[in-house]
């Protein structure tokens, strides 16, 4: 088998283990950024991926993750993060990692060679048309990988592969290849480190462009946070505050009668007549706040806050 590109020694590893602890840092962190520039190559792959999980997830479909090893644990990382960040229901999120639970405890190597189990996460998860599963491989051979992007394309689901090996399998195999061409590792093949930290941006990067595509962000602020711990209460009543112009205790006051929905206590604040008004405007909207803030009177293109008298609902 021909040495790839994740498997290869880096150029500064020779006599690594006899160097100064500080060389060997400063080779580590140099190593780190070099992986996180591969990124910026990806960047029309990945929007192509945020628009087609946008167009999924707006359609009613869910989102799956399916990876093994190192690859699993960043998958786990993006999409644990989704419902607290952008409100994305947890029951549209299917996380399928080999060797399933244990493998949080273990992170065992073997079943990332279970392609039986990779079919059958898949079909357990109801992944089918409608939905969309991004499958991650540093190598891009990960036989759980591969297997599961393609069960979910023979299930007509929309594949999105994310691998640091030029073409490799998954890549071939997913409609939509995001490939992160990272330098070699410093200790070779050890793909937890920089393969590991381009996934991790590529998927910061999609997930969020994608919470943009949604409506969840509104001039970079998570606007459909679910707020279910004392902080992330205090920000969303700091969020509403800024958007609208309003003190926190109005703010807060606003999440209270909009039932802790950001987009919908910022609807109130610019005039809208009840929650369920509020409601109303957004879905009309599409769930994105700008045009639902314009709809109430409200120029999208006027900076700063609100205020209550500028902004309050026009006559017809």
């Amino acid at each position: 088998m021909a040495e790839t590109r994740t498997e290869a020694l880096h150029r500064n590893a020779e006599g690594l283990d006899i160097q100064a602890p500080e060389a060997i840092l400063v080779s580590l962190a140099d190593a780190q950024i070099e992986a996180a520039k591969a990124v910026r190559n990806a960047i029309p792959a990945i929007a192509k991926a945020a628009e087609i999980i946008a167009g999924r997830l707006n359609g009613g479909g869910k989102l799956a993750y399916a990876a093994a090893g190192s690859s699993g644990l960043m998958a786990l990382a993006d999409a644990l993060e989704l419902p607290g960040t952008f409100g994305i229901q947890r029951d549209r999120i299917a996380i399928l990692v080999a060797g399933g639970d244990e493998a949080f405890r273990t992170l065992a190597g073997g079943p990332e060679d279970d392609v039986e189990e990779a079919a059958a996460a898949v079909a357990n998860a109801g992944i089918g048309a409608g939905d969309c599963l991004i499958a991650l491989s540093a190598s891009g051979t990960t036989p759980y990988a591969v297997r599961a992007i393609e069960e979910a394309a023979r299930r007509g689901a929309a594949t999105i592969g994310i691998a640091n090996n030029r073409d490799s399998a998954l890549l071939r195999q997913a409609e939509t290849a995001i490939l992160l061409e990272t330098p070699p590792e410093v200790i070779a093949g050890s793909t937890r480190m920089g393969a590991g930290t381009a996934q991790k941006i590529a998927l910061n990067m999609l997930s969020t462009l994608t919470a943009v595509h949604l409506g969840h962000v509104h001039d970079g602020y998570m606007v459909n946070l679910m707020a279910d711990n004392i902080k992330l209460r205090d920000r969303a009543a700091r969020i509403v505050a800024a958007i609208s112009g309003r003190g926190k205790d109005e703010a807060a006051g606003l999440l209270e009668k909009s039932g802790g929905a950001v987009k919908t206590a910022i609807l109130l604040a610019a005039g809208a007549d009840s929650a369920a008004a509020a409601r109303k405007i957004l879905e009309e909207a599409g769930q994105k706040l700008r045009p639902a803030l314009f709809a109430l009177g409200h120029d999208p293109e006027k900076r700063g806050p609100l205020s209550g008298k500028d902004h309050a609902r026009t006559e017809k």
